[in-house]
């Protein structure tokens, strides 16, 4: 039998809760989004007044660094390398853009965090910073 490892509800709701901890101090509105090792969402929340679009974009950046076991930045940056649109990968959930990182314990991938609403880079410390209050 295997066993998959990954993010359990309670864990997605204390990274959910970081996420917007942090948001709220520089005074922003964010979507993050959580998903289990096949990119399954597990917990999902828009910020009031944060835009439309970022709910499904944070998702997509969950569901794409569980599933590639990377940083939607490396695999955006992947994409232009080596000249590929995100349609090649024939997978609509897959994204490039900066903000999505792979939540790994002992070594293993154990789910993704999308956060989107800010700048790539801010969104990417936003993520990197809930994971390591979750994660320690």
């Amino acid at each position: 039998m295997h066993t998959i490892q990954k993010v359990s509800a309670e864990e997605a709701l204390k990274l959910v809760a970081k996420a917007v901890e942090l948001a709220k101090e520089i005074d922003k509105n964010i979507a993050v989004a959580i998903s289990g090792t096949e990119g399954e969402l597990i917990s999902f929340l828009r910020m009031d007044g944060a835009n439309p679009a970022t709910a499904q974009i944070a998702q997509s950046k969950a569901y794409t660094s569980a599933r590639d076991w990377k940083s939607t930045r490396s695999m955006g940056e992947f994409m232009r390398t080596v000249d590929r649109e995100q349609g090649y990968w024939t997978d609509t959930g897959i994204t490039g853009f900066g903000g999505g990182l792979p939540i790994v314990q002992n070594e293993k991938v154990i789910g993704g965090i999308g956060i989107s609403g800010l700048t790539e880079s801010e969104d990417e410390r936003i993520a990197e910073e809930a994971i390591a209050a979750v994660f320690p």
